[in-house]
């Protein structure tokens, strides 16, 4: 058995034990040892460790009956701490200590920690700076404030000399909105232009949405002074690790990182109500080498979706999405689980999904793309792999026809009609979908769908087994025009080059296993 450091900080870690599980290990739970001291037990695969000193040495145990797996964290060198409760912040729930978080990570030296201890912080937003930790201790709640007459918002793009900008655009993009450059309220914690930080702890960030008339999920699709915010934001930033914290509530969007590159998202919980608006967990926007691993996440929309920006933006605002991670995470009772799109005008290049588990959700592996996404927006590359799902209505869907924005329902979208291949027909090249097992499903085991002008290269399936409840109910597997409630439907697919079925066993379909339209190839094996 093996043990293995993930992620580490000067107080804190996460490691990984190999035991041939995704995200629980089996049979029972593991004791956990440091330096020979119990530190409680876990059961899961990936475990966020803390309460360590900074430049020290651990030796990390874990024990269950005969079985033991070991592993060293050395960690890293911290320069000074600064206490919140030092620069007046109160944590009284009622005092807005804003201004006192924002001094002490001002003041904060490089390699420096800000520790923000028990207590319940009321706040507009903070703003992280480069080269420091922030700890949100256990019992640590940051509680963001959303009377918007007393937030400040971002403008859509800042104006400064001729030939400034972000690459040459003339532009620098700061608000946005479902991919577009757009006013959009500050969020509890942003980072803008950051590198070389670290966010961390057992606390929690609190958005307190809700469904109040004077609150964010109130007419959630009317914009009032600016955009919801998202609870917390990056733009540009570099080399960021977020470890063990709780993010529930979001205003919009939990988690959102745009421009940006050498991100990891360790052990979070992310979380809120399945009926709240547009609430996804964590949307990484032409981001570039992005780990996400043993997130817990329970959301009001996708749990984790993968974007680019839409057609509207500069093309250097809108580069794709490359070398994502995603492994070992948990989520359930969201809409769906691993999305890629809808805005993805820039593509997907290089994505891998692994070692998860999905439940309750209403898709599982999902594609969004449309017309209008353009020829940039190629997802190629794209990997799921070793997935576990129980009463998810529909496992696979690949919507070439995805119904989002105000010209969705037009023809030029829906039509089933070829059209002409212009700049703005996007492509769907490669995705692969091994050794999943999908149980308990209600609406099709896959409904695939590329355009009819640009048909999805290869899709392959290999070691799937896909399985329905014995009280399946109808529900409709995609959102796109036409598509009626389906219940046990089988493997739908139209408009793809080469569709490989390697070991694909479907259970329980009423009607045809397979319905396929415009397939070019079939590989059975």
């Amino acid at each position: 058995m093996q043990l293995s450091v993930s992620w580490k900080c000067a107080r804190a870690a996460v490691v990984e034990l190999h035991d041939g599980e995704s995200l629980f290990t089996c049979a029972d739970p593991w004791n956990i040892f440091i330096n020979d001291e119990p530190a409680g037990t876990t059961d899961r695969v990936v475990t966020y460790l803390d309460g360590l000193e900074p430049r020290s040495v651990y030796r990390v145990r874990f024990e269950r009956g005969d079985d033991v797996a070991t592993t060293v964290v050395v960690t890293e060198d911290e320069s000074f701490t600064l206490d919140v409760r030092e620069f007046g912040a109160a944590g009284d729930g009622e005092r807005d200590d804003t201004v006192s978080i924002q001094a002490a990570i001002m003041s904060c030296p490089e390699r420096g920690r800000v520790l923000i201890p028990a207590g319940t912080y009321k706040i507009t937003s903070v703003f992280l700076k480069s080269g420091i930790s922030v700890e949100l201790a256990e019992g640590a709640v940051l509680k963001a404030r959303f009377d918007r007459e007393n937030l400040a918002y971002l403008p859509a793009d800042a104006t400064g000399a001729p030939g400034a900008g972000y690459a040459g655009s003339g532009r620098l993009p700061l608000g946005t909105w479902e991919g577009e450059t757009c006013r959009m309220f500050c969020g509890a914690l942003m980072g803008m232009h950051v590198t070389d930080c670290v966010v961390y702890g057992r606390g929690v960030i609190d958005g307190q949405a809700s469904f109040d008339e004077d609150n964010w999920w109130f007419e959630a699709k009317k914009i009032r002074i600016a955009a919801r915010p998202r609870l917390i934001f990056l733009s540009e930033c570099s080399n960021m690790s977020f470890a063990g914290i709780t993010v529930r509530n979001s205003p919009s969007w939990n988690i959102h990182p745009v421009l940006s590159s050498h991100l990891g998202f360790w052990c979070l919980t992310i979380e809120g109500p399945k009926v709240s608006p547009n609430t996804d967990g964590l949307n990484p926007e032409s981001c570039c080498s992005v780990t996400i691993k043993g997130c817990h996440f329970s959301v009001g929309d996708d749990c984790i979706a993968v974007k680019s920006g839409k057609l509207s933006m500069p093309r250097a605002l809108r580069p794709p999405c490359r070398d994502i991670l995603i492994e070992q995470c948990y989520m359930h009772d969201g809409h769906g689980s691993i999305v890629l799109g809808s805005e993805i005008s820039g593509g997907v290049c290089g994505l891998t999904a692994r070692n998860c588990r999905f439940e309750r959700t209403d898709r599982g592996l999902r594609v969004k793309t449309r017309r209008g996404r353009g020829k940039d927006s190629v997802i190629d590359g794209v990997c799921f792999e070793n997935i576990k799902m129980d009463q998810v209505l529909t496992p696979f869907v690949v919507n070439s026809f995805y119904f989002c924005d105000v010209d969705g329902k037009t023809d030029y979208v829906q039509t089933r009609e070829p059209l002409p291949v212009d700049e703005r027909t996007p492509k769907v090249a490669s995705l692969v979908f091994k050794d999943i097992e999908a149980h308990g499903c209600h609406a099709a085991a896959a409904w695939i769908s590329g355009l009819p002008e640009s048909p999805i290269d290869t899709l392959e399936l290999h070691n799937v087994h896909v399985t329905f409840a014995d009280d399946a109910k109808p529900a409709v597997p995609a959102m796109a025009c036409g598509v009626d409630e389906m219940c046990r439907a089988g493997f739908t697919a139209e408009h793809v080059d080469e569709l490989v079925l390697d070991r694909v066993n479907i259970e329980g379909t009423e009607g045809d296993p397979y319905v396929l339209t415009d397939v070019k190839e079939v590989v059975r094996r």
